[in-house]
């Protein structure tokens, strides 16, 4: 694995600043002498038990009990309890808010304790412009102005990785970023570009880059021209199918919204990807946010009414049962859809495991729905506030795991 962690600086921050615990009182040497002496569970447990009841722990306590002791701390930072930890623990994937400020500093939401964390992004990361997705504990990074830098890295170890520059990206209208991470921690970064044939709004120039972390090499593997659609900013990596959405570019389309398959697996270039991968939406949309949930492919959409589909009257969430099939598991309740902003009819949305994250670009109201329980919650407020009056809030979802590196 390239890179290496520092752990000590990450235990100590989070320690100072999460001291709501209180220490064990001492045993009283005044006490009944016939009372059986106190002996500490610690110094009778083997490091492999310990270690595994350590395991169990949030991820935030985790770096709070490697401040205990210098035993702890050896048992929390060996690279078999890294590996080993995230099996063991019932981690939930967080949510990281940030703003629209040129500050790289966000609030990260802990649904497990119902906590928010605050969190510098990486170095590099200077502004909230970047294109982000991720997976397994890895968060992909694209520049959203130049598009000439790329960095997968692990958000809790702060451990980096900078990727080559996919051929032509720096040319394009539109582009939709997806990663995928498998067993052994390799893992594949698709960009899809879109861009615009000149003078012809209709025509659209279409291309899939993707990369893999064993060779290090971009292959372009699509390169087709759409008529009446174009590429966006929305795709996702499911099951080794890659799946992004296409936006109509005239009026002779039933929805304003389309979405195309492409697997991964094949690594082949194709022809006609429109004909042979298209899948119709569920409905009339707004807009529409992909994530992979368990190997399931799952869309957050905006409901729009039918002669006016800018405008959104509900939010839905579909699963895709069936290569072209749709099913809807939920829509959001009114009174959630009321507080959520039911004007605006764009939003962010991501999740991973059985949570999806929702959120409206104008608050920091976070919305959370358990896929699993069928459960609507919000989540605690989240301490970001707004600065400015065009400030906007966004975020996206990401594993916390420590063994994982880019």
């Amino acid at each position: 694995m390239r890179g290496e962690t520092s752990w000590v600086s990450h235990s100590l921050y989070i320690a100072k600043n999460n001291r709501n615990f209180n220490p064990i009182p001492e045993a009283n040497d005044e006490g009944n002498k016939d009372d059986p002496p106190v002996i500490s569970v610690d110094l009778i447990l083997p490091d492999d038990l310990l270690e595994r009841i350590l395991g169990y722990l949030p991820i935030a306590s985790i770096f709070r009990v490697g401040c205990v002791c210098k035993r702890w701390h050896e048992i929390v930072n060996s690279r078999r309890f890294l590996w080993n930890v995230s099996p063991l623990s019932s981690q939930k994937p967080w949510y990281f808010m940030f703003t629209s400020s040129d500050e790289p500093t966000g609030y990260a939401y802990d649904p497990v304790l119902r906590k928010w964390y605050g969190i510098e992004l990486p170095y590099m990361v200077k502004t909230s412009r970047w294109f982000i997705a991720s997976s397994c504990g890895l968060v992909c990074f694209m520049d959203n102005d130049s598009r000439s830098e790329l960095y997968v890295c692990n958000l809790i170890t702060k451990c980096c990785f900078r990727l080559l520059e996919p051929p032509g990206l720096r040319f394009c209208d539109y582009s939709a970023l997806s990663i995928s991470v498998d067993g052994s921690t390799n893992y594949t970064v698709s960009v899809v570009k879109s861009r615009q044939v000149p003078d012809n709004y209709f025509q659209w120039d279409l291309s899939i880059h993707v990369y893999d972390s064993e060779t290090m090499v971009w292959t372009t593997t699509v390169t087709e021209m759409l008529t009446g659609w174009r590429g966006g900013d929305e795709s996702v990596i499911c099951n080794g199918v890659l799946y992004f959405l296409i936006y109509c570019t005239g009026s002779f389309q039933e929805n304003r919204h389309g979405l195309v398959s492409y697997d991964l697996a094949t690594r082949s270039p194709v022809r006609n990807l429109l004909t042979r991968g298209f899948i119709s939406v569920p409905c009339s949309l707004t807009c529409g946010r992909l994530m992979n949930l368990k190997g399931t492919l799952v869309m957050v959409g905006g409901i729009g009414k039918q002669d006016r589909q800018d405008i959104i009257t509900g939010i839905g969430i579909w699963i895709l049962k069936s290569s072209k099939e749709w099913q809807e598991v939920a829509k959001m309740p009114h009174k959630f859809f009321q507080g959520f902003g039911e004007f605006d009819d764009v939003f962010a949305s991501s999740g991973t495991d059985d949570l999806i994250y929702i959120q409206s670009y104008g608050a920091p109201a976070l919305l959370v729905f358990d896929l699993k329980r069928n459960q609507w919650k919000w989540s605690q407020k989240c301490p970001v506030t707004k600065r400015f009056p065009l400030q906007l809030f966004s975020g996206f979802c990401f594993e916390p795991r420590l063994e994982i590196s880019p």
